[in-house]
């Protein structure tokens, strides 16, 4: 089976998120693949006022919303959205070192904040957020974010290569739970590493490897299995299971056990 981009586990609550809801995930056009993942385009149609909770990752978006496309630094903080109505939203998912290009400065200049795109990239972004926000057919909708996108004239950076593949190596291995691993698996030191992870990724290997292992907790914790936690916490490489409790909670807003057994994952 393909695998499908992103972190689908990052969806807090996820079968509270379902009904009503419709999420498409499409790979950029070839000029934009170095430093874009992928687009996600999310439908929804809610009789109610929905607020949706998404757990922050190491990468930066831009996102057609409110009449404007808004570039979203990483943040240390819980994301939460509250959706009415019917409505879409389009944002582009960058690889961990993929936005510098279009940036041209520091990525940790913007972590924390959330900015409209004509303030930081290819002047004004509203009309192309209008484009995006009236639009109907998905095409159509990324075609015109893609060549706004591309006014920028991004330059592919082999260093944000490098970092963008690091990121991914932290992602995929679990035996990776220290930032000093990382540097030794990138063959330079721990102070070079958390200066180019300030610099492309906008925030430090430690919060970076944390949060792919906490991914990696609501991950199993999706699972609907029963988990015996303490195992699991050495695993990720917490202290004990209490450390494990004490991020996971502040993550995501519940301890994991929790978590698990109070919104129908078990």
């Amino acid at each position: 089976m393909p695998t499908v981009p992103g972190h689908p586990e990052a969806i807090v609550h996820p079968t509270a998120a379902a009904p009503g809801f419709e999420v498409e995930r499409v790979a950029p056009r070839e000029a934009l693949a170095e430093f874009v993942d992928y687009h996600w385009l999310v439908r929804w149609s809610v009789p109610q006022p929905h607020r949706q909770q998404v757990v922050p990752q190491p990468r930066v978006h831009v996102a057609a919303e409110d009449g404007q496309l808004l570039v979203h630094g990483i943040s240390r903080s819980p994301f939460y959205r509250t959706l009415t109505g019917k409505g879409h939203v389009l944002g582009a998912a960058f690889h961990a070192g993929g936005f510098r290009p279009l940036l041209r400065g520091s990525v940790g200049a913007i972590s924390g904040t959330v900015q409209p795109g004509r303030d930081l990239l290819a002047g004004d972004d509203r009309p192309v957020a209008e484009r995006i926000l009236t639009g109907t057919d998905s095409a159509e909708m990324i075609d015109a974010f893609e060549r706004y996108l591309l006014r920028t004239d991004p330059v592919p950076d082999p260093t944000g290569r490098e970092i963008t593949a690091l990121v991914g190596d932290a992602q995929r291995r679990r035996d990776i739970v220290r930032a000093d691993q990382l540097a030794a698996h990138a063959g330079c030191s721990l102070r070079t590493l958390q200066r180019l992870f300030t610099e492309y990724v906008g925030i430090g290997p430690k919060w970076v490897i944390q949060r792919f292992r906490i991914l990696d907790a609501a991950g199993v914790a999706h699972s609907g299995e029963r988990i015996d936690w303490s195992a699991l916490a050495y695993e990720l490489g917490f202290s004990d299971q209490a450390h494990l409790t004490r991020v996971f909670t502040h993550v995501v807003g519940t301890p994991p056990a929790t978590y698990q057994r109070t919104h129908g994952l078990l």
